[in-house]
């Protein structure tokens, strides 16, 4: 390529380059023109991008779980359906399903969600509100819903509703997010949701007020919403633990496990986690598994977990959990579009909620709540939706573009 130096040639090379279309050489051979040449810079090329290091801590986090998920109900499995591998197989054909969905995302994307972003809520809710009337109950609480052999959980389905249904909100409207009145009257969308979840599940409840109320505060710089948002959380749950008998019982059981009758379980655990030490018994030598834990493959696996493999495996599973939550915010950073951000920030938020309340629980930090550890404890419903979640973590990660 050749720029001309002097004005007049310049004129002449325009004239000769453009609009009579003569010969460029005629340039080279005029000796009143100087020329120099300049390179062109090459065009830079955008490399596609796939978070892999999320996917092997995915991995990794479920491999272990299914590894200490038999540990610690195979004994259970034998007494109650005698097969061992019971939780296992219904824990594996999970995450089957949940996997097919991983691979469903990253071939479809993940812009086709904001689509249904109503549907998903308002099934949802029909399904949560179902739940009540014709739900299936274990314990305290219906909570199940049963297509033939097959049991579902609504309020797990609602988690995952709710972060698509507040990311398509943000991304459509950022602007008027920055008006506190207009957070308040997004996190009252939510309200419809709660109500019926915290009816038979109030840790649920909170878990979805708290994925609201994290993905709000990230979209406003408005701070002035979230303390009157706050004040409604916090008179919402007295209203609920007052409603059911029960609920007031886990927060004398929180504060004299010793002494209520209803503490065994909390001690039970506390003695799992104690007597494990700083690297464990080995795994498979728990003593607490063996019918003095109740469902200690649900809510209270870690306790197990903190048995057979110490302070030290505590420590690596927590550890998972931080580089996973680290990713997520990698991946939210770099989203191509705002709602791909918002769903990977509605995704960290709910992992982290959840791994910190059932951590919480199980060292009685918090009362006792049916809360599981994401990946580790069983529950078919539950993985299913954790592992759609990942998928759609890495399906936004496939639209970062590294240049």
């Amino acid at each position: 390529m050749t720029v001309v130096t002097n004005k007049r040639a310049q004129g002449a090379a325009v004239g000769v380059g453009t609009r009579r279309q003569r010969n460029p050489a005629a340039l080279q051979n005029n000796p009143n023109m100087k020329t120099m040449t300049i390179r062109r810079r090459p065009a830079i090329s955008s490399i596609p991008y796939f978070d892999y290091g999320l996917l092997v801590i995915v991995t990794l986090l479920f491999a272990f779980g299914l590894v200490m998920l038999y540990s610690t109900s195979a004994y259970m499995a034998t007494v109650k359906y005698d097969d061992s591998l019971h939780y296992f197989k219904k824990q594996v054909f999970a995450a089957v399903l949940g996997v097919a969905g991983i691979v469903f995302l990253n071939v479809v994307g993940y812009r086709w969600l904001k689509v249904f972003a109503n549907l998903f809520y308002g099934t949802a809710f029909v399904l949560c509100v179902a739940v009540i009337f014709v739900g299936a109950s274990q314990g305290d609480a219906a909570r199940w819903i049963y297509f033939g052999p097959i049991s579902f959980q609504p309020s797990e389905f609602a988690k995952f509703s709710v972060i698509i249904y507040l990311a398509a909100l943000v991304s459509q409207s950022a602007r008027s997010l920055r008006d506190w009145h207009n957070v308040v009257r997004a996190f009252c969308f939510m309200i419809p949701m709660i109500i019926p979840v915290a009816y038979n599940n109030l840790s649920t409840a909170v878990i979805i007020a708290g994925i609201a109320f994290g993905i709000l505060f990230v979209a406003s710089p408005d701070i002035r919403a979230f303390f009157v948002i706050g004040a409604m959380g916090i008179a919402g749950c007295v209203l609920f633990i007052s409603l059911q008998g029960y609920r007031s019982d886990r927060i004398d059981v929180w504060f004299h496990p010793e002494k209520h009758e209803k503490g065994f379980q909390t001690l039970q655990g506390l003695y799992a986690i104690g007597s494990g030490g700083l690297f464990g018994k080995g795994l498979g030598e728990s003593m607490q598994k063996l019918g003095y834990v109740p469902e200690a493959q649900n809510d209270m696996i870690f306790s197990i977990v903190c048995e057979e493999l110490g302070v030290f495996g505590a420590i690596c599973v927590i550890l998972m959990y931080l580089l996973m939550l680290w990713r997520f915010m990698v991946i939210a950073c770099n989203a191509r579009d705002m709602f791909g951000s918002f769903l990977v920030i509605g995704i960290m938020i709910h992992i982290s909620l959840q791994v910190f309340l059932n951590i919480a629980v199980v060292t009685n930090t918090l009362p006792n709540t049916g809360v599981t550890l994401p990946f580790i404890s069983y529950g078919g419903t539950s993985v299913v939706f954790l592992l759609f979640e990942m998928g759609i973590a890495m399906a936004v990660s496939r639209g970062i573009r590294l240049e």
